[in-house]
């Protein structure tokens, strides 16, 4: 009883610190850390996130849900659903002024974070209340700062990083195309054995962000306005390029893979000769379970290849905040992000210069496996994203400038 009666003291000092905020975003900025941990212990967190990742779901079921009950009781529950469904679930729950809603955290990033910030529908700056933001994020990282080059301004927290990397066996084919004019030769020398996702697929949409960047170079689409003329006149070297490729394509560029799933499968049961992914360690775990040949390797484009973080955020109308902030916390801890590294070959988002000795050995002792490239040469050869409200616009022209021609 004395437990229930001080949780609600909590709470109610929380809500009433809200200064005439709506009452389902209640303002935690008054709150030490130690009442939020307190209002949070022995209640319910929902993560909504995207479900295919089988690796993914089976670290959060069997780590981080146990993790958070043995640590701050606090049950976890995961809900696999694709974003653009959770973002349709939180404007309608904004659109009918459900004051708490089912969705606590939101796994999250690019063009969707863009699109739930601009509309409201997440709950807001919450990053500088987490103590693992001080003790292992770089608060004055570009990837901290900005998502896809919006500012994030604490609205979500890093989970993991993504890199684009390219693949082959080197037993099939024993060059590793280092630029976009050396893929046009390796297609040429391979014809009909080379194809990515068709876009929006996300990492067929990288590799073309990519190819842009290659022929186009990156520093102007920084601060480029989303106008499909203007951005249709600065890639046309690009949609150039990519239209010489198609002759040489799977289905000579006629049509797509639907999904890199697809492309991935393909490469497996050799009918590619060359595979992409945004898991820069994807190589390794394939290798290991027997889905790639040993001597299948990862390599990079000599200019570097595209990388983001993807992140955590809570919902507007989120029932349980603070509960979400110390799930969220838990997750950028180097306890947690040294697992996802060990088991999800995850790049971590934890700063190497706020790990401690001990944790930094741990870090540098992971074998990460065969045929992958160290996180050293990854993070060197590491482009920035474009603005998110370039993405569609890219792939809209795409669409209509590239496929088939």
């Amino acid at each position: 009883m004395k437990k229930l009666t001080a949780l609600f003291l909590i709470l109610t000092m929380l809500l009433s610190a809200c200064g005439g905020k709506d009452t389902h975003t209640p303002d935690l900025s008054a709150a030490s850390w130690d009442q939020i941990e307190e209002a949070a212990r022995g209640t319910s967190v929902t993560f909504y996130g995207w479900g295919g990742d089988e690796d993914r779901n089976n670290w959060l079921a069997s780590v981080a849900a146990p993790y958070m009950k043995e640590h701050y009781d606090i049950t976890l529950e995961v809900v696999g659903m694709n974003i653009d469904e959770i973002l349709a679930k939180l404007a309608g729950e904004k659109e009918a002024g459900s004051a708490a809603g089912s969705i606590d955290m939101i796994w999250i990033n690019g063009e969707n974070f863009y699109s739930a910030k601009e509309n409201g529908l997440l709950y807001g700056a919450f990053l500088d209340k987490l103590p693992n933001t001080g003790n292992y994020i770089d608060t004055e990282d570009p990837e901290t700062l900005n998502d896809f080059c919006m500012p994030i301004e604490g609205y979500e927290a890093p989970y993991g990083r993504a890199q684009m990397v390219l693949y082959n066996d080197s037993a099939v084919t024993p060059e590793t195309p280092a630029s976009a004019q050396e893929m046009l030769v390796y297609c040429q020398q391979y014809p009909g054995k080379v194809t990515y996702p068709a876009l929006p697929d996300f990492t067929g949409s990288a590799f073309v962000r990519n190819i842009v960047y290659e022929i186009c170079g990156w520093e102007q689409f920084q601060t480029m306005e989303a106008d499909y003329d203007t951005v249709k006149e600065a890639i046309e070297p690009a949609l150039d390029y990519l239209r010489s490729l198609n002759p040489y394509l799977w289905n000579q560029g006629r049509t797509f893979p639907d999904s890199s799933t697809t492309v991935d499968a393909m490469f497996a049961d050799g009918e590619l000769v060359l595979g992409m992914s945004y898991s820069p360690y994807g190589v390794a775990v394939g290798i290991e379970n027997g889905t790639y040949t040993g001597t299948t390797r990862t390599f990079l484009f000599e200019n570097g290849t595209i990388g983001n973080t993807n992140y955590m955020s809570i919902a507007f109308n989120s029932p349980n905040p603070a509960g979400a902030m110390v799930v969220i916390n838990a997750m950028i801890s180097a306890e947690l992000q040294l697992s996802q590294y060990e088991q999800l070959r995850n790049l971590p988002v934890v700063s190497p210069a706020k790990l401690s000795g001990e944790e930094r050995a741990a870090f540098d002792a992971v074998d990460m496996g065969q045929g992958v490239l160290s996180q050293e040469e990854l993070l060197t050869h590491r482009l920035p994203e474009m603005p998110a409200k370039l993405v569609p616009v890219i792939e809209e022209i795409w669409l209509s400038e590239v496929v088939g021609k």
